[in-house]
């Protein structure tokens, strides 16, 4: 075989085995960071704390018949991976609680008779229950004064001009991002909505989290039947169900539930590390900054193979030619 034609051999083998790396890599999502509101309760984890298999309260019975039991295992998945701060371009009203998701459809059902939190106006300490901690900003909202439990929750619903609270960075300790917010005057069931997004990637995180002022709310016959209370998950019940999950659980990298960036033991399910250690890639952004440093080095090397191909073979035809 002539030596021109052996290079371009090579340069072209080069280029078609480095190309569909190139295309993996382009693919691939950063790897996404996993929570839902603790206190006040959102509805997955509270449906997710009733037992997925059997729950207890009516809402959560129907969210299960209307989008089954995954839902709720992968409790701390409600996310869009690409948000970049486009909530409301990206989630359709009535469909707030699912993030528009529609493996999450059976939480966006418009009831009365959802579980819900006790809560008065005022100071409120807000506990996030987070399983991969990253930097970001939270911020929640509530609805106006005369919302409609029974209807569907829609962006006009909300407040979105005074956050209850709003902020960045918190510090991760024993499974819960912790800070402080005001609750205004409000009567009777409302909804709490929390944003959670991502400074290290695109993504960000959502919940919703039903609250009753004054007293028990009604139930979704509009009666006097008071709405079930709600009520976190144990940790027990968080371990025990995290092998049925389709999220990482402390891992990161991809989708798969069973591998983590980190070796954790079994034990140590489900308990991030403080924020700011720098041992926690999670933390520190290091899972999508790694995702797109191997992208650009797969893009570089597949430019070079293809710039390589390119010249071989115009050399070739240039002697070809003479």
């Amino acid at each position: 075989m002539p030596a021109r034609r052996r290079v371009a051999t090579a340069a072209s083998v080069a280029f078609v085995g480095v190309a569909p790396l190139v295309l993996t890599a382009l693919g691939a999502a950063p790897a996404a960071a996993h929570g839902s509101m603790g206190d006040p309760v959102s509805r997955v984890s509270q449906c997710y704390a009733e037992g997925p298999e059997s729950p207890k309260s009516d809402a959560c019975k129907a969210a299960v018949a209307a989008g089954g039991t995954q839902a709720l295992y992968d409790w701390n998945g409600i996310r869009i991976g690409d948000a970049a701060g486009r909530h409301q371009e990206l989630i359709p009203d009535g469909k707030l609680c699912s993030a528009g998701s529609d493996a999450f459809k059976g939480l966006d059902l418009a009831r009365a008779d959802w579980p819900a939190t006790a809560v008065s106006s005022g100071s409120y300490t807000f506990k996030y229950r987070v399983t991969a901690p990253h930097k970001g900003t939270f911020k929640v909202y509530i609805t106006k004064e005369g919302f409609d439990p029974a209807k569907s929750l829609a962006w006009d619903d909300l407040d979105l001009q005074n956050p209850v609270a709003t902020v960045t960075d918190p510090a991760a300790s024993g499974g819960f991002y912790t800070f402080s917010g005001t609750l205004p005057k409000r009567s009777g069931k409302q909804v709490l909505y929390a944003v959670w997004q991502r400074s290290d990637s695109p993504e960000a995180f959502y919940s919703c989290s039903d609250v009753t002022f004054g007293g028990a709310s009604t139930g979704g016959d509009g009666g006097s039947t008071p709405a079930p209370s709600a009520s976190a998950p144990s940790e027990e019940q968080i371990e025990d169900g995290a092998d049925e999950s389709t999220v990482e659980h402390n891992g990161h990298g991809d989708q798969d539930a069973s591998t983590s960036a980190e070796p954790v033991a079994k034990t140590e399910a489900n308990q991030p590390k403080a924020a700011g250690t720098t041992e926690n890639l999670a933390e520190t952004g290091g899972d999508s900054s790694t995702s797109y440093i191997a992208m650009g080095g797969a893009a570089a090397l597949a430019l070079g193979a293809a710039a390589l191909f390119m010249s071989v073979r115009r050399r070739a035809t240039d002697g070809t030619r003479r």
